[in-house]
């Protein structure tokens, strides 16, 4: 299936400020608002249903004998049609 980017932002921040860039998601989902990424002139309103599918990955790039990049994903994903997804049930624990 082809993507399509509806959005996209990249740049370095704070552990601070990402924290708060995430704050401001997690209050918007537990509120039950949709979330709106703005940058610039580029904007776009996502509205997650109850139970979206929720990604987590930790990914490692780069070579096998040598220094790498590190990177950990968090994903919402869900049917445009459809709404939520149950997911494969599994508990995810985050310390």
């Amino acid at each position: 299936m082809p993507e399509e980017v509806l959005f996209k932002s990249e740049s370095r921040r704070s552990r601070d400020e990402i924290a708060a860039y995430l704050r401001t998601v997690a209050d918007s989902l537990e509120s039950g608002n949709a979330v709106t990424l703005k940058k610039g002139d580029q904007s776009v309103t996502m509205d997650p249903p109850a139970r979206p599918t929720f990604e987590v990955k930790a990914e490692r790039e780069g070579p096998v004998d040598g220094p790498g990049e590190l990177s950990v994903e968090l994903e919402l994903e869900w049917d445009e049609e459809s709404g939520g997804d149950d997911g494969d049930g599994g508990e995810l624990e985050i310390e």
